[in-house]
C-alpha cells in the first residue's frame, strides 16, 4: 500500500462562513486561511449537522447525527459506546493528537435546565435506577474529564486514548478563563499570569465597547489560549521530524466564540466604523418573527441579558458592529496561529505529504436579525460555516459547491486514508476524496432551556435543498421556508406563500426522507429473528 497521508484539522468555536477574508469578508484579514484556500478547494455550501458546540462536535468525531450517536443538545456527553473516526484512524496505525478544545464532556457541573418530572400523588413512582427509559452512566467519573472539579485535583491527567486521541492538551471554556492544561501551563511557565485571567469587568483593561460580553483582557498575547495551543500543536509537528508514522493532529481553538476578548494589538485591529450593517438595521419594512420580538422585549426590560448568557440576545446597531469588529480581531489572531502551525509542518517536513483542513463547529448571528449570540434560530448565520480542504497532491485554489456536513468530515478522511469506515456511520463521502456529496443538508437541533418563544424542551429539523431552507420547529415557534437565492438574508418567511406550496412540499417530503434515513441501523441484528 503506498504511503498514507496526514491530516492537520483546524477547527474555531463559532465562525460563521463569511467571517474569512477568501469566503468575502470585506474587512477580516486571514492571509494563513486565505493561502490555505488557494492551495486546495474551498467549500461554498458546508453546513454543520447541529449549531451548538457539543452535538456538531459529537457529529464530528462520529460521523453520525446528534439523534444517532446521543449528544442531542449541550449536557450530554458523548457515550463510549460510540466508535470515532480517530479510533479508526488510531487502529490502522495513525498517532494521533487533539491540542485545544475538545467539549466532548460536559465542561460545568451546573445544573440541569429542564423542569424535573413530577409524579402523580396517588401513583408510585418508578425508582431512580427505572426512572429513565435508558440506562446510562453518563454521570460517572468516565465522563468528568472536562470539568473543573477533575482539573483542580493535584498532577490531574486525562487518560488516553480519549474518543481516540493518543495525546491530549486540553484547554477548556472560553476568553481569558480558560484551564485544562492551559492553566497547568500558566502555572508552570507564568504564574504571575493567573491574577490576569477572568472574564468579568472588574479584571479587565478600560474600553468604551457597550456590547454584551465585550472583554478588553489585561493577559498579554503570548499567554492566551490561541497562542498556547500554537504553541503546543507547533511543538507536536516538529517532534515529528523524521517520523513515517501517518499522524492525525486537530488543532482546536475556543475562539472567536463569546466573550469577545481579543488580547493586545487584536483588541482595536478593527473598528466598529468598518463593519457592514447587518440589513435588519437598514431596513423599515421588515416583519421580525415573534422570537425575535420577544427578545427584543426581554432585551428593553433587562438590559443585562446577554452579559453572562450563551443564549440569543437582541441587540442594537453599535452592538451589533462592535461585536463584529472583536470577532474579527480574534479571528485575525487565530489567523496567525494557524500559520505558525503552516510553518512548522514545512519545517519538519511534513507538509507535503499532509492535507490540511479548516472548519468551525458553528456561527454566530453578530447582529443579523438584530441577534447575537446563537440559539434555536435556524438562520444560515447559526449553520453555514467555512469548509477549506489542502490536500499538496490535490486540486488547488477550487471553489466548490456542493453540499457537505460536518459528519461528512470524517467519512472523507477515512476514505483519502484508505480506511473503511465503521457500520452504522452516516457521514458522506465528499467529492474532494471522490465522494458524490449531497443532494441535502439535514440539521438537527436541541436545548434543555425552555424558552418563551420555542417551547418547554425547543427541537428544530432543517432540510437545505438548492436554494432553499425549510425548518420545522417542535414546539409554539412558527415554521420557516426561506428562498436562499432571492432573499439570501432570510428576511421574508414564505411557509404560508401559496405560489410556494409546492416547494413546501417537496422539502417536507426530503426533510421525512432524510429523518428516516438516519435512523440507526445499529447494532446489527444478531440472527435472523
Amino acid at each position: 500500500m503506498p504511503s498514507r497521508p496526514s491530516f492537520i484539522l483546524f477547527i474555531t468555536d463559532q465562525q460563521r462562513f463569511d467571517y474569512l477574508g477568501c469566503n468575502g469578508h470585506p474587512s477580516l484579514r486571514t492571509p494563513h486561511i486565505d493561502e490555505m484556500a488557494s492551495e486546495g478547494v474551498n467549500y461554498d455550501r458546508f453546513y454543520v449537522a447541529s449549531p451548538v458546540c457539543m452535538p456538531n462536535r459529537a457529529s464530528l468525531l462520529t460521523c453520525r447525527m446528534p439523534s444517532s450517536h446521543g449528544v442531542r443538545s449541550l449536557g450530554i456527553p458523548l457515550a463510549h459506546e460510540n466508535v470515532t473516526f480517530v479510533e479508526l484512524l488510531r487502529a490502522a496505525g495513525y498517532d494521533t493528537a487533539l491540542i485545544g478544545k475538545s467539549h466532548l464532556q460536559n465542561v460545568t457541573d451546573w445544573p440541569v435546565q429542564f423542569d424535573p418530572v413530577e409524579y402523580r400523588g396517588d401513583f408510585t413512582a418508578p425508582p431512580p435506577d427505572l426512572a429513565s427509559a435508558i440506562r446510562s452512566d453518563l454521570d460517572s467519573e468516565a465522563y468528568r474529564y472536562e470539568q473543573n472539579l477533575f482539573w483542580s485535583q493535584e498532577n490531574p491527567e486525562v487518560p488516553t486514548p480519549y474518543y481516540g486521541f493518543d495525546h491530549f492538551d486540553a484547554v477548556l471554556r472560553h476568553g481569558a478563563n480558560c484551564g485544562g492544561d492551559y492553566e497547568l501551563w500558566l502555572r508552570q511557565h507564568a504564574p504571575e499570569m493567573l491574577d490576569l485571567r477572568g472574564n468579568n469587568p472588574e479584571s479587565q483593561l478600560p474600553h468604551d465597547y457597550i456590547c454584551p460580553q465585550a472583554i478588553r483582557t489585561r493577559l498579554p498575547e503570548r499567554y492566551y489560549s490561541t497562542s498556547y495551543i500554537a504553541g503546543q500543536a507547533s511543538a507536536w509537528i516538529r517532534s515529528r521530524r523524521g517520523n513515517p508514522k501517518p499522524f492525525f493532529l486537530m488543532v482546536s481553538f475556543p475562539d472567536p466564540h463569546h466573550p469577545f476578548t481579543p488580547p493586545g494589538k487584536y483588541w482595536d485591529m478593527y473598528s466598529p466604523g468598518e463593519m457592514p450593517i447587518p440589513k435588519a438595521y437598514e431596513v423599515d419594512d421588515w416583519e421580525p418573527p415573534e422570537y425575535i420580538r420577544i427578545a427584543e422585549r426581554a432585551r428593553q426590560h433587562d438590559r443585562s441579558l446577554g452579559r453572562k448568557t450563551g443564549y440569543t440576545v437582541a441587540v442594537s446597531r453599535q452592538e451589533a458592529v462592535e461585536a463584529r469588529a472583536l470577532t474579527c480581531g480574534m479571528i485575525s489572531f487565530i489567523d496567525d496561529a494557524v500559520g505558525c502551525v503552516r510553518t512548522a509542518a514545512c519545517e519538519a517536513g511534513i507538509a507535503e505529504s499532509t492535507v490540511q483542513i479548516f472548519t468551525s463547529d458553528h456561527g454566530d448571528h453578530l447582529g443579523d436579525h438584530r441577534l447575537l449570540f446563537k440559539g434555536a434560530e435556524q438562520y444560515d448565520t447559526l449553520t453555514h460555516v467555512p469548509f477549506i480542504w489542502a490536500d499538496p497532491k490535490g486540486h488547488r485554489g477550487i471553489r466548490c459547491r456542493d453540499l457537505a456536513q460536518t459528519h461528512d468530515i470524517g467519512m472523507t478522511i477515512l476514505e483519502h486514508a484508505g480506511i473503511e469506515g465503521a457500520v452504522g456511520m452516516q457521514g458522506r463521502i465528499m467529492s474532494v476524496a471522490g465522494g458524490d456529496g449531497r443532494r441535502a443538508a439535514y440539521i438537527q437541533y436541541e436545548t434543555q432551556r425552555p424558552q418563551e418563544a420555542f417551547g418547554a424542551w425547543p427541537r428544530a429539523h432543517t432540510v437545505i435543498e438548492n436554494d432553499w431552507r425549510l425548518t420545522v420547529y417542535l414546539g409554539r415557534c412558527g415554521n420557516e421556508l426561506f428562498d436562499l437565492s432571492n432573499d439570501p438574508g432570510e428576511m421574508v418567511n414564505l411557509w404560508d406563500s401559496k405560489a410556494q406550496r409546492e416547494v413546501k412540499y417537496r422539502l417536507m417530503e426530503r426533510l421525512v426522507e432524510l429523518g428516516i434515513a438516519v435512523h440507526d441501523r445499529v447494532p446489527l441484528p444478531t440472527a435472523q429473528g
